[in-house]
C-alpha cells in the first residue's frame, strides 16, 4: 500500500484521544486526537505523498472515490455513493454523490477525470502512477510519453457519472482504488496555485477534515471540515500530528495517560507490552524485506544474493527479537484467500558459504564492506544488527548500518536508488497477491532495487488480464517464484502482525483490519 516507517508495524504511530472539559463529552465539546505519526510528512500532495504517515494524513483531508472498510479493508462507497460493472468484468461506472471541497467548489466526474490525469502526467513525477497504470487502459501510454493524455481509458459521462475501462477483468481494482494514487485532486486550486496548492493558505480538501496549521518539524493540525457531506457523522473535531519517530518515547507517553492510541511499541519493552490488557495484535497483510540495488556489484551476482538470504534464521529473528507474534517467512506475498505463496530459500549456512565461495568471495574474503541503510527507528536498528552479526558469523562478511530520518531515507532509496541494501517493508494495498508483485516491474515507481526481469513483467502483466480464480493464481504464483527463488530481488523476513496500544472499552469505530486502514471518520468516543 504505502512504504512502511515502522520496524514492527506498518506504521509507527503515537495517538493521543483528549475530549475537551473530561468524560466522553460529545461533538459539541469537541473531541481531539494527537497523534504521533512517525515522521514529518514529505508531502501533502497526494499524487507525490510515498509512506505511512503521509497516508495517514490523507484519509483525514481527502476521500476518493472509495474508502476501507474498517473491518474488512475492503472497499466501501466514498464520493462514490455507488458503483456497476459490466458483465466483462472489464469497466467500472461509479456513481457520485453531491459534494464540495472545503471552500464550497463543486466536485463533478471531470474532477475525477483531471486529477487521475494529473497523477498520470510524466511532469508529475508520481511515484504511484504506477499503479494506476497496472489497472486502466491506455494510462501506462500517456504515463511513459508515447501517447497523449486522451489515450487514458477513463471519462465523465455527465457532472455525476465517471467511467473507467480495465486492461482486464481485475477483481480487485476498486479496493486498489481507495489508495491515494487514485485521489481526487482540487485541480482549481492547483491550477491556479500550481506548486503553491499545498500551502496553508490555498489548500482545500474534500475529506472529514480541513487544514489549520502546519508547523514543519512541529505538528500538523485538521479540523473538522463542516463541508464534507458526511460531516454530522464525524466523531472528532481536531486531530494534531506530531512527528515522532521514537517508538519508547511514544509509548511511554501512552503508559502516562498522554496518549489513548500507540501503535510501533519498543523492541526492548515487547514482553512488558505483551501483558496489558489494553495491547491489541491482529494478523497483517504485510512483509518486511531487505532490498538489494541490482545494479551494484557484488549484488549483480545472484549468488551473492542467494547467499546473504540463506545465512540468515528468520525463526531465530521472530523468536528472539522481534518477539511479537510475527510470522517468520521466505515468500514475498502472504498467504491469501486462494493463493499459496512461493517458498524462497531457507536458512542453509553451509549452502550459503559455498556460493558466495563460487562467486568469488570465499569465507568472505575480498568482500566489500557496504552499508544497510535503514529508517530511524529502535526497531529497525535491532533487526540490521542481527543481520550484520550473522552475516559475520556465518559468511565472514562485514557490513556497516547506516540510519536516515524518513525523508532522507525515501530520497536515498526510492528516489536516486542510492544503496546496496536497504530495508523495506510494504502493505497491501488491496487484498489480492498482485499488490506485493507489481511494484516490481520494470519501470514501477516502487521497483526501487532496480530489479529487471522481461519473464517476470509478462507474468504480472498476464495476470491482470484474467479472469479470478486458480489459473490466475497460479500466474502470479510463478512470478513470485522468480523474484523470490531464481533470482532473489529481495530477502524477505516475516509477515507483520498489528501491534496497537488502544483500550477498546473506551473507543469504537476502531477495529483489528488485514490492510490496518482505520478510518478517521469512524473513530469517536464509545457511547
Amino acid at each position: 500500500m504505502k512504504r512502511v516507517l515502522s520496524g514492527l508495524l506498518f506504521i509507527v504511530l503515537a495517538a493521543t484521544l483528549i475530549v475537551s472539559c473530561g468524560g466522553t463529552g460529545g461533538a459539541s465539546k469537541g473531541v481531539e486526537f494527537i497523534m504521533g505519526n512517525g515522521a514529518e510528512p514529505q508531502t501533502l500532495d497526494p499524487s507525490k505523498i510515498q509512506g505511512v504517515p503521509e497516508h495517514h494524513i490523507y484519509m483525514a483531508l481527502f476521500e476518493g472515490l472509495v474508502g476501507y472498510d474498517p473491518k474488512t479493508s475492503l472497499a466501501t462507497p466514498g464520493l462514490a455513493e455507488s458503483w456497476t460493472v459490466n458483465p466483462a468484468g472489464d469497466q467500472i461506472t461509479f456513481k457520485l454523490r453531491k459534494a464540495n471541497w472545503s471552500d464550497g467548489t463543486k466536485i463533478t466526474a471531470q474532477t475525477v477525470v483531471d486529477s487521475w490525469i494529473r497523477t498520470l502526467d510524466p511532469a508529475t513525477a508520481s511515484e504511484y502512477a504506477y499503479m494506476v497504470t497496472m489497472v486502466i487502459k491506455g494510462s501506462n501510454e500517456f504515463n511513459t510519453g508515447k501517447a497523449g493524455k486522451e489515450s487514458v481509458a477513463i471519462r465523465a459521462v455527465d457532472d455525476s457519472t465517471f467511467q473507467c475501462d480495465l486492461l482486464g477483468p481485475m477483481p480487485y481494482a476498486v479496493d486498489m482504488m481507495a489508495h491515494y494514487a487514485f485521489a481526487v485532486l482540487p485541480m482549481h486550486v492547483i491550477n491556479a496555485k500550481g506548486d503553491d496548492w499545498i500551502k496553508k493558505e490555498n489548500f482545500v480538501s474534500n475529506g472529514p477534515f480541513k487544514l489549520l496549521e502546519w508547523k514543519p518539524q512541529e505538528s500538523l493540525i485538521v479540523v473538522k471540515n463542516d463541508k464534507y457531506w458526511n460531516s454530522k457523522n464525524v466523531a472528532l473535531t481536531k486531530i494534531t500530528f506530531l512527528p515522532i519517530d521514537d517508538n519508547l518515547t511514544a509509548y511511554n507517553k501512552y503508559k502516562a495517560g498522554e496518549m489513548d492510541w500507540d501503535s510501533g511499541v519498543p523492541l526492548d519493552l515487547i514482553d512488558e507490552v505483551k501483558l496489558r490488557p489494553d495491547y491489541q495484535v491482529s494478523p497483517q497483510v504485510a512483509t518486511y524485506y531487505y532490498i538489494f540495488n541490482m545494479t551494484r556489484k557484488p549484488f549483480t551476482d545472484v549468488r551473492v544474493r542467494k547467499a546473504l538470504a540463506m545465512a540468515l534464521d528468520m525463526q531465530e529473528l521472530v523468536d528472539k527479537v522481534t518477539k511479537g507474534g510475527q510470522l517468520a517467512t521466505s515468500s514475498m506475498v502472504p498467504t491469501m484467500a486462494g493463493y499459496t505463496p512461493a517458498k524462497g530459500v531457507t536458512f542453509n549456512v553451509e549452502e550459503a558459504r559455498k556460493l558466495l565461495a563460487e562467486a568469488g568471495f570465499p569465507g568472505g574474503k575480498g568482500f566489500p564492506k557496504v552499508p544497510v541503510i535503514y529508517n530511524t527507528s529502535s526497531g529497525h536498528k535491532k533487526i540490521a544488527e542481527w543481520v550484520q552479526e550473522n552475516w559475520k558469523k556465518n559468511l565472514g562478511i562485514e557490513v556497516t548500518l547506516a540510519n536516515q530520518e524518513w525523508t532522507t531515507f525515501l530520497d536515498t532509496r526510492s528516489n536516486a536508488h542510492d544503496f546496496f541494501i536497504a530495508r523495506a517493508g510494504w502493505v497491501g494495498d488491496y487484498l489480492d497477491p498482485n499488490t506485493f508483485l507489481d511494484m516490481f516491474i520494470i519501470g514501477s515507481g516502487n521497483n526501487d532495487g532496480l530489479y529487471a526481469n522481461t519473464e517476470y513483467d509478462a507474468l504480472v502483466k498476464k495476470a491482470a488480464t484474467m479472469k479470478p480464480g486458480a489459473e490466475r493464481m497460479a500466474v502470479l504464483q510463478q512470478a513470485e517464484a522468480l523474484l523470490i527463488t531464481k533470482d532473489q530481488a529481495v530477502i524477505p523476513f516475516y509477515h507483520y502482525v498489528s501491534q496497537d496500544m488502544i483500550d477498546l472499552t473506551k473507543w469504537q469505530g476502531w477495529y483489528p483490519n488485514p490492510l490496518g486502514a482505520h478510518e478517521w471518520k469512524t473513530i469517536a468516543p464509545k457511547k
